[in-house]
């Protein structure tokens, strides 16, 4: 079932479509990150400003290189020993869509630790995009069901993975990393 899914899921993210989607975190809202036009979308489903910049999903640490200019050597330590979702801001993003990236050049990018979205991703071979799946301003659903229909409408595909888990979970740490290995948490 989970590779019935993930094959599902693959097709609609290579057309440019929204899914709707379990990760290690809440319920989100993703699409091709290098896909200006899927990042819009999404925009236009949670009515945010695009001037708001993603979370980028990848599979792997390797994976870094190909879309931070330069990553401090803590930032593989910090992954590797983060003991919840973590997701980490560096400077000098590089080929993902503008409207990923937020106007100082930075992204914020989460290695997952969660069946389905690594092997969708590792498969999809780019990055997806992670928002939480509500109206900008409103609260982010802890659990599928606390989805709005609305969104649910909005998307292209609704993952049918996940949706019966009642244990809410919570948005990742978010923690901002220097070039030179400074670090700020920015959402604990």
């Amino acid at each position: 079932m989970l590779r019935t899914e993930i094959e599902k899921t693959l097709q609609v993210l290579k057309d440019g479509g929204v899914i709707l989607y379990p990760t290690d975190t809440v319920w989100g809202l993703g699409c091709d990150a290098t896909n200006e036009a899927a990042v819009a979308k999404i925009n236009e489903i949670k009515m945010r400003s695009s001037d708001k910049s993603f979370i980028v999903l990848l599979d792997n640490d390797s994976k870094l290189q190909s879309y931070v200019t330069e990553i401090p050597d803590v930032a593989y330590d910090l992954i590797e020993y983060a003991e919840n979702p973590l997701t980490i801001i560096f400077s000098g993003a590089k080929n993902l869509a503008k409207n990923v990236i937020n106007e100082d050049g930075s992204v914020g990018i989460r290695i997952v630790k969660h069946d389905f979205c690594q092997q969708l991703i590792q498969r999809f071979r780019k990055p997806i995009t992670s928002t939480s799946a509500n109206k900008s301003g409103e609260p982010s659903p802890l659990i599928f069901d606390e989805i709005s229909e609305e969104i649910k409408a909005a998307v292209d595909y609704v993952v049918d993975w996940e949706q019966e888990l009642q244990a809410p979970k919570k948005p990742s740490t978010i923690m901002k990393l220097a070039p030179g290995g400074q670090f700020s948490f920015i959402r604990k």
